[in-house]
């Protein structure tokens, strides 16, 4: 699922415009990230708590020549879901996958004009 398609999903549900909820979806969106630039934790109740954590510099390997090279340490952003989350998820191991899952995808269209995929990309208008 991309952005547009939660764009989509929320427009229908709601009745607002696919512009209008495209800009309430991306402002919550700014509004996380600033938090955890700001505070360096969101907490979403029923959802999960995002976080911002140092990583310890340390050293690697350069998996085509093997040759050791140091990582710099660096921030990074951690997420601990909440126990509505954990329990829809565990959910899943109990039930069958939807048909939807059982199906593949195509890696390319097929030589079919009909054929309309949606372009995955976000356009910013």
């Amino acid at each position: 699922m991309t952005k547009k398609d939660i764009v989509r999903t929320i427009s229908e549900e709601v009745g607002l415009t696919q512009q209008q909820t495209k800009a309430i979806v991306q402002k919550t969106f700014d509004a996380i990230i600033e938090c955890l630039v700001r505070e360096r934790r969101i907490e979403l109740r029923n959802f999960g708590v995002f976080e911002v954590k140092p990583r310890a510099a340390r050293k690697a390997r350069n998996p085509r020549t093997g040759e050791q090279v140091e990582v710099p340490s660096k921030h990074v952003v951690t997420f601990k879901p909440g126990k509505f989350m954990e329990a829809k998820v565990r959910d899943l191991d109990e039930s069958p996958p939807p048909t939807s899952e059982l199906k593949q995808t195509p890696s390319r269209p097929p030589n079919n004009p009909t054929f309309d995929a949606p372009s995955g990309h976000w356009n910013e208008d």
